[in-house]
């Protein structure tokens, strides 16, 4: 059996292709390809694609001419469904907001494509992408079972006192809560320790707290596996400070900004999701490296940025080791949070009295999997570990598709 995975962004599309046999237990899909077609709709457009072992596949299609999600989904179908490629059972998709009526990972019908596209109004930068990549993966492999993976399901444990906003109830009752995203990200973390705690090479941390560090960030606050809350609310665009969006902002400064001359909804709403965040403060490109790259020159704005982002995250992580009454362990994952050791270092120095010290040889090696990069004498551990979405969202295909 072999399933196609699409994550969609709002300017890319990763996908893998795992394969599961007699051979490999079920619930544990291997991958066999991986790929990306990033720039969507942007000059320089580019494909990656390589096999498990990280063999460049790509050949001479990198630079390609990708104007719309269904030119890219063309191009990954083209490289997926090609020669001497196995045929595709089922597709799974990362969907980031299901709306106020889905409830839980769901296979694909026409009911479930009308509450996504009704859903685009709480997730305008996420879900009309997906959409438009579920409608064009669904006409080139009809005869595949297409299932939506939500980013939310990992947080419908929070109780609601967590997800409730104070706002009245006529407001409430269309779906305007707190559902938090990063859920797939999350829900991979903690299956990965679990897998290290089977392998007798750690034990559970029952109070975790998880910052995913990436163009998106969030922080959620995990206990007994389960999330008790996190930073997001009704959309990804709050919370800590992320690459382009700006975090949490004072409800006044939205309808200040609402009222300044010539602005409309569109452009507060572009403004939050595309020209926030990190970039607006550093005047660069939603880059970490470069910001850091410019902070080590001397920049002032690029230091201020770095301050900035990193203070949201620590009050964030300190809030909910309070939250929980203290912590077992910290992960960082996402693109900063797993390869950005001075991230890491500057969201956690002082705090060696409360038991948080990093061992620093260890934070800077480069390992695979789930690493512990805390000091032995830290009494909270500090791990990296990478977010495998793709592999969850297999996980969640093979589960339906038993059920």
């Amino acid at each position: 059996m072999h399933i196609l995975v699409l994550n969609s962004g709002s300017s890319s599309i990763k996908f893998s292709v795992f394969e599961v046999g007699e051979k490999v237990r079920f619930g544990d899909p291997r991958s066999l390809y991986e790929g990306e077609v990033s720039g969507i709709g942007m000059p320089g457009s580019r494909l990656k694609f390589h096999d498990a072992a990280g063999q460049d596949l790509t050949g001479v299609r990198a630079e390609i001419k990708i104007e719309s999600a269904a030119d890219a989904i063309r191009a990954v179908m083209d490289l997926v469904l090609g020669s001497g490629m196995a045929a595709m059972d089922a597709v799974g998709y990362r969907v980031v907001h299901p709306g106020a009526r889905l409830k839980g990972h769901c296979r694909i019908t026409d009911e479930v494509l009308r509450e996504l596209e009704a859903a685009a109004e709480f997730a305008p930068l996420h879900d009309p992408a997906a959409v438009a990549v579920i409608r064009a993966a669904m006409e080139r492999i009809p005869d595949a079972l297409h299932f939506a993976c939500f980013d939310t399901v990992f947080h419908e444990s929070m109780q609601k006192a967590a997800t409730s906003y104070a706002l009245p109830q006529e407001i409430r009752d269309r779906g305007v809560r707190r559902y938090g995203f990063h859920g797939l990200s999350c829900e991979s973390i903690v299956r990965q320790i679990l897998n290290a705690v089977e392998r007798g090479t750690m034990k559970f941390p029952q109070r975790l707290v998880i910052a995913h560090l990436g163009s998106g960030c969030s922080v959620t606050a995990v206990e007994q596996g389960r999330s008790l809350d996190t930073t997001m609310g009704l959309t990804p665009t709050g919370g800590v400070v992320m690459g382009t969006r700006p975090g949490d902002l004072d409800p006044g400064l939205m309808l200040y900004l609402l009222r300044q001359e010539g602005a409309t909804v569109e452009s507060v709403e572009h403004m939050v999701n595309h020209a926030a965040g990190m970039v607006a403060l550093s005047g660069l490109k939603n880059d970490m490296k470069t910001v850091r790259e410019a902070a080590a020159a001397g920049d002032a704005r690029a230091v201020l940025a770095i301050e900035v982002f990193t203070r949201s995250v620590r009050k964030a992580i300190g809030g909910f080791v309070w939250l929980m009454g203290g912590v077992d362990a910290i992960v960082f994952a996402g693109g900063i949070g797993e390869h950005d050791a001075a991230t890491r270092k500057q969201i956690l120095e002082g705090l060696e009295e409360m038991g948080i010290v990093l061992d620093e040889t260890l934070d800077k090696a480069k390992e695979d999997g789930v690493r512990r990069v805390s000091a032995t004498k830290s009494s909270v551990a500090v791990f990296v570990v990478p977010s495998e979405e793709d592999q969850m969202i297999a996980v969640h295909v093979l589960e339906m598709m038993a059920g």
